[in-house]
């Protein structure tokens, strides 16, 4: 069995003086791929270096809508030729956060839209963060028809109808570790309703952490238990369920 997880920070400083333990760890776990995930320079640059030091990790970047009020034409120019790098699977994280107070909402629209259009330009998926702007999010997306280039709601947290609504653009739903909580119904009703070729698993390492080693620092390897609980959740194997996941993944990433 192999794992893929498609969204995980383990360029933050949480993990820099342990990066071989923890991908050993989770490889311990059936974990062998992952997609690391850059959204300000610095950890971009991490991101870059992992993916190029490691032949199974892979890099994500873009700009967090945290950071979004950081984002200059600077930045841009210097992002675009980033994204060229080998190994870089898609754009990303990009959105709209509503919860932090860290950027306007309308300078978070801009550069969510922007990083749309160079993204269908350079014709990589991109992956969304989605933090109370299902609204926005959705619109945005809906208007810029993202279909061809296709994506990940990453860490999708909505419920069956909010699911269904952005399958509808083309998107692909990854889960995290609240789908391992037992309060978070909507949660399981969405995983009903996710296509099986639509799915994919993350950790959002080291947050999201998942039963049950919820309330300590999430690691790669706890995909597995995203894993199980999407299994358990939808009646099917765990087997099957990693290598339909992991197919998806290396096919929306366009690797294998």
């Amino acid at each position: 069995m192999e794992i893929f997880d498609t969204h995980t920070h383990i360029n933050s400083d949480e993990f820099k003086t342990e990066i071989p333990e923890v991908i050993e760890r989770a490889k311990a776990f059936d974990v062998t791929k992952m997609a690391i995930v850059g959204f300000d320079q610095p950890s971009i640059l991490k991101s870059l270096a992992l993916a190029k030091d490691y032949p199974n990790l892979y890099s994500i970047i873009g700009w967090h809508p945290e950071e979004a009020k950081t984002y200059t034409p600077e930045t841009e120019k210097v992002l675009i030729e980033q994204l060229q790098t080998p190994k870089v699977v898609a754009m990303g994280e990009m959105g709209l956060d509503y919860h932090w107070d860290t950027s306007p909402v309308e300078t978070q629209k801009k550069v969510f839209k922007r990083q749309i259009e160079i993204a269908k330009s350079l014709n990589l998926p991109i992956s969304i963060h989605n933090r109370d702007a299902f609204e926005d999010v959705y619109t945005i997306l809906k208007e810029a028809d993202i279909r061809d280039i296709g994506g990940i709601m990453h860490s999708f947290n909505g419920d069956a109808k909010w699911a269904d609504k952005f399958l509808d653009l083309g998107m692909h739903l990854s889960y995290s570790g609240i789908v391992t909580y037992n309060s978070a119904k909507e949660v399981h009703e969405a995983v009903k309703v996710t296509p099986i070729d639509r799915i994919l698993i993350e950790t959002d390492a080291p947050y999201l952490t998942p039963e049950p080693y919820r309330g300590q620092r999430n690691e790669p390897g706890y995909t597995r238990y995203v894993l199980e609980a999407i299994a358990k959740i939808r009646e099917s194997s765990s087997i099957d369920m990693a290598s339909a996941t992991f197919k998806n993944a290396e096919k929306l990433f366009r690797i294998g």
